[in-house]
């Protein structure tokens, strides 16, 4: 079954903001052998659901989407399960999969904390 992986960020008008974005999903495309795309719940292309038409095209059955978020809010609670849902029924040949955001994952918050401790000038403490 073809497999792919949706990093999901919340989108911006401003294309100054996706900037980090774009390039952690092309220093991530470099390193996984998974393929990957990067789209955006709202305000920016490509937008989740031309992603995820743009996968079935290229014959993928299977896809998870990796929420780019700090923590589940309103929209990864709502919004974002709506759209999946939407996307799953008018597109019943691909699976899809909702992930819990990676602010939730353990490596994340220690990367983040290390990072904080670093501009504080200080060493992070496990």
């Amino acid at each position: 079954m073809s497999y792919a992986l949706i990093l999901l960020a919340h989108g911006s008008s401003d294309p100054h903001w996706r900037a980090p974005f774009e390039h952690f999903a092309q220093a991530l495309t470099a390193r996984l052998s998974t393929p990957l795309r990067l789209a955006y719940m709202e305000l920016s292309e490509p937008s989740l659901e031309s992603t995820v038409a743009e996968l079935i095209q290229a014959g993928v059955e299977r896809a998870e989407i990796l929420p780019l978020f700090f923590a589940a809010g309103r929209h990864l609670r709502k919004d974002v399960p709506g759209q999946v849902e939407a996307l799953s029924a008018t597109h019943p040949g691909i699976k899809l999969a909702l992930l819990p955001p990676v602010g939730e994952h353990p490596a994340f918050i220690e990367a983040l904390a290390a990072v904080v401790a670093e501009q504080a000038g200080e060493s992070a403490r496990s």
